[in-house]
């Protein structure tokens, strides 16, 4: 049984395929699973600012009897004041999970080295498989499966790009990542990536050519500039022009589905014709954030809740 989440690695094809399960069947019937972490309280963290993750972890505890403690980390930082060692042993003291978004994957390694509850990755600057998990939640209410679909990301090869390939490589989605040349995933990641599809007999591709879109089910963007860098966005904004997900790109590919995982700059990396038109799955995207991690949390808090019911085993 997985301890911490922090890339998301953590996750066999099964133990995904049951996440995912079981938060379908959190979200269709919230009031079977209302007290499944009860008197649970899980510290949530942030050292970058937050929407999404923070009221979606916040209120989906709620919706599981559970509570959540908000700790803004967002000025001098986590181990400043006090060493990552201390701040984990002491959090371990009172809280029944850690949940951090911070600067370095390193914090999270560190945290989960002295931390004697779990911890999970809600944002770092290598992963983001709680926003993975939401996205092929969408992917597979829109579609009724995950083996087989082509999902196409477009931009830069940044912390949501590396947790797209690796849980598409995990459960079977074939994935293509194009990017700009010099704004490539982590080859690291992109060679783990691929020797995770080859037992999946998923494909991953990383390349510069748009050309590449061509019969996707899903096309996914994510800003230009990450979050925590300074740079603006028209300063990269001629590199990534062509990389826009636009109507005409979207016709061009023959997606069914078009996926940003938020914020987004609108007129910039998608067009608002796009995010707001038909085939956006965005907000429904976002709503998934809530019950990809409600069912993460109580896979690592209370396991025999995660258990479905034979019927909606079959069904899932």
């Amino acid at each position: 049984m997985m301890k911490h989440c922090l890339s998301g690695l953590e996750l066999s094809s099964a133990d995904t395929l049951q996440l995912l399960a079981l938060a379908q069947a959190q979200k269709a019937h919230p009031e079977n699973y209302q007290h499944t972490l009860a008197c649970k309280s899980v510290v949530t963290l942030f050292e970058k600012p937050s929407l999404r993750t923070r009221l979606s972890f916040d209120i989906g505890l709620q919706k599981l009897g559970g509570h959540a403690v908000y700790l803004n980390e967002q000025g001098q930082g986590i181990g400043v004041r006090e060493s990552v060692a201390d701040y984990a042993r002491n959090l371990s003291c009172w809280a029944d999970a850690i949940v951090a978004r911070v600067m370095s994957h390193n914090t999270l390694e560190e945290l989960a080295q002295h931390a004697s509850v779990p911890v999970v990755n809600s944002l770092c600057d290598r992963f983001h498989p709680c926003q993975a998990l939401a996205d092929f939640l969408t992917l597979q209410e829109q579609y009724g499966k995950l083996k087989g679909l082509k999902l196409v990301y477009l931009g830069d090869g940044n912390n949501v790009s590396h947790s797209l390939m690796l849980t598409a490589a995990t459960v079977g989605t074939d994935c293509t990542i194009i990017c700009p040349e010099g704004y490539e995933p982590d080859l690291a990641l992109v060679e783990q990536a691929q020797a995770l599809a080859k037992v999946s007999e998923a494909t991953i591709v990383v390349t510069d050519d748009i050309a590449a879109v061509a019969g996707a089910d899903a096309l996914y963007t994510d800003t230009w500039v990450s979050m925590g860098d300074d740079k603006p966005l028209n300063e990269v904004r001629d590199i990534f022009h062509s990389y826009q997900i636009n109507a005409q790109l979207v016709e061009h590919s023959g997606a069914t589905s078009v996926l940003h995982c938020q914020p987004a700059h609108r007129g910039y990396e998608i067009t608002s014709e796009v995010m707001d038109g038909p085939l956006s799955r965005c907000f429904q995207q976002a709503e998934n954030r809530l019950y990809a991690q409600n069912a993460l949390l109580t896979l690592l808090l209370n396991p025999t809740a995660a258990v479905l019911p034979e019927s909606m085993e079959k069904a899932s």
